[in-house]
C-alpha cells in the first residue's frame, strides 16, 4: 500500500511539472492518493523564504492541503524529530545533521540532496567598513556574528575561515543563520557569515560580499519524508514537489544552486 501511495503522489507531481496547476490529472491523483490535510515540514532557517513560496504553490496544486512549517537551525530540528516531534518532512542544511535522523530510524527512505548554498559576508547596505574578504573580519574594530558551530552555517563558516587562515572572535554565536543576519540588519554587528540566499532575501538592508574560500564550504541540502509521519502521503508528495521542476525553479530564483 505504501508503494501505491508513493507512486500516485509521484504521478501527481509529474502532472504538475508537465502542465499547469489546473491540469485535470492532478485532481484524481490527489483524490486517490490521499494528498490532503496538513503537511508538517521541519526545514532549515535558510529555507524560510523559498519554502514559504513552495508551500503556497503546493497548496494551490493540491486543494485541501495546508503546509505548516517549523523553521529553525537544522541541528535543533533533528533533535526535535528524534525526540518524537510529529512531522512529515525534514529538510536540512547539512547531510551530517540529516544523518542523525536517518541513523535513528526516523527517515522514510533515503535522503536526497535538492539544493546547494554558499556563504557570503553580509554587511550593512553600502558596506561602510569596506569589507572585501575574510581577512578584513579580523580587524580590531570589526564586530562579527557567526552561527554556532553545531549548526550548518557555523560549521561552514569555520571551514571557510580555516581555509583562509583567518582567526577571529565573534561577538555573538547565533542558533541559526537568520539570527546571524538579524544582527547585521539591526546594526549590532558590522558583518556576519551567512548564506548567499539570505543576503538576496534581505537585499534592501544588506550587501553580500563574495569571497573565494566559500567554495571550500559548499552546503548540501538533503530532504526526506519521515517515518511515522502524521500525513505520510502528503509528506512524500511535498518532497517530490520540492525536487520537481517547479520547486527547483523557486529555489534557483532564491539563489540556491542545483544539486
Amino acid at each position: 500500500m505504501r508503494r501505491v501511495r508513493a507512486a500516485l503522489a509521484g504521478a501527481a507531481v509529474a502532472a504538475l511539472v508537465a502542465g499547469c496547476g489546473g491540469d485535470p490529472a492532478t485532481g484524481p491523483a490527489d483524490a486517490t492518493g490521499g494528498v490532503t490535510g496538513t503537511v508538517s515540514v521541519f526545514a532549515a532557517a535558510s529555507l524560510t523564504e523559498s519554502f514559504t513560496r513552495i508551500g503556497r504553490d503546493f497548496e494551490a496544486a493540491h486543494p485541501g492541503t495546508t503546509v505548516v512549517f517549523n523553521f529553525a537551525g537544522s541541528s535543533g530540528l533533528a533533535t526535535q524529530i528524534n525526540q518524537g516531534a510529529p512531522a512529515d518532512v525534514f529538510a536540512s542544511a547539512a547531510p551530517r545533521t540529516m544523518a542523525t535522523v536517518a541513523e535513528a530510524g526516523n527517515a522514510d527512505g533515503t535522503p536526497l540532496t535538492f539544493a546547494r548554498n554558499q556563504l557570503v559576508i553580509a554587511v550593512p547596505a553600502g558596506n561602510p567598513k569596506g569589507i572585501t574578504g575574510l581577512a578584513d573580519l579580523a580587524g580590531p574594530d570589526v564586530k562579527v556574528a557567526l552561527c554556532a558551530d553545531q549548526v550548518p552555517c557555523g560549521a561552514a563558516a569555520r571551514t571557510a575561515l580555516d581555509a583562509a587562515s583567518v582567526a577571529l572572535t565573534p561577538v555573538t554565536l547565533e542558533p541559526d543563520v537568520k539570527g546571524a543576519l538579524s544582527k547585521v540588519t539591526l546594526g549590532e554587528v558590522d558583518a556576519a557569515l551567512v548564506y548567499r540566499t539570505d543576503t538576496r532575501a534581505a537585499a534592501a538592508k544588506v550587501t553580500g560580499v563574495e569571497f573565494p574560500e566559500s567554495a571550500r564550504a559548499v552546503t548540501d541540502y538533503p530532504i526526506v519524508a519521515l517515518r511515522d509521519a502524521p500525513n505520510p502521503a502528503g509528506g512524500r508528495a511535498f518532497v517530490e514537489y520540492v525536487r520537481s521542476g517547479r520547486g527547483q525553479a523557486v529555489l534557483a530564483e532564491a539563489g540556491f544552486q542545483a544539486p
